[in-house]
């Protein structure tokens, strides 16, 4: 079985879904425990200074704004959901869409935290794994959540879109 364009269709949907219940977990987080997110503004901002030729920054929160940076990160937040759901997909030639299993979309989850912890979190001046915040434990529990919570995200979505598929047939 090759990879065809309901595949990649299959996985626009579930990392846009997984993406989407990422956020409801941090809203969770936000309304019910009072823990707050990394803004995806500041991902965007760390994006667009990388066309100056910018890639670290001391601290993003005091690097100034840059134009449209929330629209990019917020963007940048979903397409990186797609990258993440195409780590299912690609590797089964699109047989995972046809039967989502729960611990392949945990381990992607889980795995995708190594990028915040060693790329993202260093390059906006948070330390590896948030080594330079107030509370580095409460912020590695909390991305290593978050991830959590996507790679649910990400078999819960491909349930649905298996079902959308059969249910069309």
């Amino acid at each position: 079985m090759g990879l065809d364009s309901t595949h990649l269709v299959g996985a626009v949907f579930v990392g846009v879904g997984a993406a989407l219940i990422m956020d409801l977990w941090n809203l969770f987080l936000r309304r019910a425990l009072n823990i707050s997110s990394l803004s995806f503004c500041f991902i965007g901002r760390w994006l667009s200074f990388m066309l100056t030729g910018t890639f670290t920054h001391a601290n993003i929160a005091a690097t100034p704004k840059r134009p449209g940076e929330c629209a990019i990160g917020w963007t940048a937040h979903f397409l990186i959901g797609v990258a993440f759901a195409l780590l299912l997909v690609i590797p089964t030639s699109g047989g995972w869409l046809e039967h989502p299993a729960l611990l392949p979309a945990l381990l992607v989850g889980v795995g995708t935290v190594l990028i915040p912890y060693l790329i993202v979190q260093p390059a906006l001046g948070l330390g590896i794994a948030s080594a330079n915040t107030p509370n580095p434990t409460q912020a590695r529990l909390k991305s290593l959540m978050t991830h959590t919570a996507f790679g649910i995200g990400l078999y819960l979505a491909g349930v649905i879109w298996n079902f959308l598929m059969h249910a069309s047939l």
